[in-house]
């Protein structure tokens, strides 16, 4: 008998209620792809497999009528099928994330002690970077100024100053002038000094709150208006008839421009402190462990790139005034005489290049047996010298170095402190290299000063990591909610202390403080 004829396709009547088919879709079980849009197609014709059997669709080729496979909104035809997305993060969490985001996230192991933990870390992490960028500006603003200062001289500068600003062990600063995008900006024009060998190294340091920086550098002669401390010029008024003559005899000199304007050296400052020691030592000394926390910060960002501090001494550490403080801490530092500048280191070399030679005997002896090259070594021996030097009390390396008595010079007892600072001293000058501590335990201690444990902590409770872990965690945080009650009051944008404080609760563990507290409350 002759085969029937083929049966129509037929259409599907909603097409909009099936997925779209792809080449790995097959949603009867079919491995024959389907033609998209229909609901089956028949196969051509097959023939009779006995004389006399009707013509008819091999039965593996008939669609299954059994129950469809229930549809949702997102398999409309035309749309990818659903795909479960991963939970976000604790760090990617924010007030506005959805709540069908939060739901999973609330379901996992962690559960909402975890969520808000990690949240409170992220926030915190993304507030320091934004106070510092506060702080030192964005790197992007830097490099357009890089690139506006690249093959400038005093041509493009203005003078503001006739005499430097700032003088320190290596250099002259003078403040200048200078135009960019319809505003004045004042910059520092560092002069070094002839013994100064120390900018190349500094030009490839990267940026750090504590670490000088520089934009641009040129070779000219001095401007006739500039007079260096202690040239034949510096008694001359050079009044504009005489500037030719002057012009003459102006030095060529190498100049580095430095978006930091210092004020003033440690030693400066240190020296005009001395009533304010005294009347308030409770600020004064919480001063004191802000200014020496800057300086190990700034040691650790040079030991990480194997770059040592050329001289740490007073007369080398330079002080920029911050953005105006929160207005809750203005009054009260006016009327006390505080305000917390910015500390910079501004003189470096490289450590396989230089080594920088011991000042006495007694300090090559001290550097003995330690794993670190003794330039390196010599800067726990620096920052041990600058805390009595920063309280007011002369030293001596040999003092220091405890070779002319068995102990150090006794620190009074006037805050709270004091016998901290007096602890960590005796930490960083002890002659037993095994008993010293590093410059990074020594920031980890001058941290604890400023901001606890306290030892009254472990009065009533022993001291363990379950305990030390709370505490990190109930104060970072009520650091937030203190940032976020200043935000919305009264006292202002955050500033240096505050970074200061962001990036200890930031970073500190409860392992760190353990180990921290047992060598300062030993």
């Amino acid at each position: 008998d002759p085969l029937p004829p083929p049966l129509p396709k037929k259409q599907l009547q909603r097409a909009e209620s099936l997925p779209e088919q792809g080449p790995s879709q097959h949603w009867w079980g079919d491995p024959t792809p389907w033609a998209a849009g229909t609901l089956y197609s028949i196969p051509p014709p097959h023939p009779p497999h006995e004389e006399g059997a009707p013509g008819s669709i091999p039965p593996r080729d008939r669609p299954s009528w059994g129950p469809k496979r229930p549809l949702t909104k997102s398999q409309s035809l035309g749309e990818p099928v659903a795909r479960s997305s991963p939970s976000p993060s604790p760090a990617e969490v924010t007030f506005g994330t959805a709540d069908g985001e939060l739901g999973r996230l609330l379901g996992s192991p962690a559960g909402v002690c975890g969520v808000v933990l990690g949240c409170q870390a992220a926030t915190l992490a993304r507030l320091s970077a934004r106070i510092q960028e506060e702080l030192l500006g964005s790197e992007e603003r830097q490099r357009l100024l890089e690139a506006e200062l690249a093959g400038k001289g005093w041509a493009a500068l203005s003078v503001l100053e006739r005499e430097p600003c700032c003088q320190s062990g290596d250099a002259w600063y003078f403040p200048v002038g200078f135009a960019f995008e319809q505003s004045q900006l004042v910059f520092a024009a560092k002069v070094p000094k002839p013994c100064c060998t120390s900018l190349g190294v500094q030009s490839s340091l990267g940026t750090h709150c504590s670490i000088q920086r520089l934009i641009s550098r040129f070779t000219d002669r001095l401007p006739w208006e500039l007079v260096l401390p202690g040239s034949p010029e510096e008694q001359s008024q050079s009044p504009s008839a005489e500037e030719p003559a002057h012009l003459a005899t102006c030095p060529v000199l190498q100049v580095f421009i430095s978006p930091e304007v210092p004020y003033q050296t440690l030693a400066g400052f240190v020296k005009g402190t001395h009533s304010l020691h005294r009347t308030s030592p409770g600020h004064y000394e919480r001063l004191a462990c802000l200014l020496l926390l800057q300086v190990c910060m700034g040691l650790e960002h040079l030991r990480a790139q194997n770059v040592g501090q050329g001289d740490l001494r007073p007369e080398n550490l330079l002080l920029v005034q911050c953005p105006c403080p929160a207005q809750s801490r203005q009054g009260k530092e006016a009327s006390l005489g505080l305000s917390l500048p910015r500390l910079l280191i501004s003189s470096f070399f490289k450590v396989q290049d230089k080594q920088r030679p011991c000042s006495t005997s007694q300090e090559q002896d001290w550097t003995k047996g330690l794993a670190a090259p003794p330039a390196l070594a010599a800067d726990e021996l620096n920052v041990g010298m600058l805390i009595y030097q920063i309280l007011h009390m002369d030293i001596s390396p040999e003092n220091a170095l405890g070779f002319r008595s068995n102990r150090l010079p006794e620190i009074p007892s006037l805050s709270i402190y004091s016998t901290g600072l007096k602890r960590l001293a005796t930490l960083l000058l002890h002659r037993d290299p095994c008993k010293r501590v590093s410059i990074e335990q020594a920031r980890s201690i001058l941290q604890v000063l400023l901001w606890g444990p306290r030892q009254e902590l472990f009065a009533r409770s022993k001291k363990t990591l379950t305990l030390l872990q709370s505490w990190v965690e109930v104060k970072r945080a009520l650091l937030l909610l203190k940032l976020a009650e200043n935000s919305a009051g009264a006292a202002g944008s955050p500033g240096l202390e505050e970074w200061l404080c962001c990036q200890y609760f930031k970073e500190v563990t409860e392992h760190a403080l353990y180990q921290v507290t047992q060598a300062l409350y030993a």
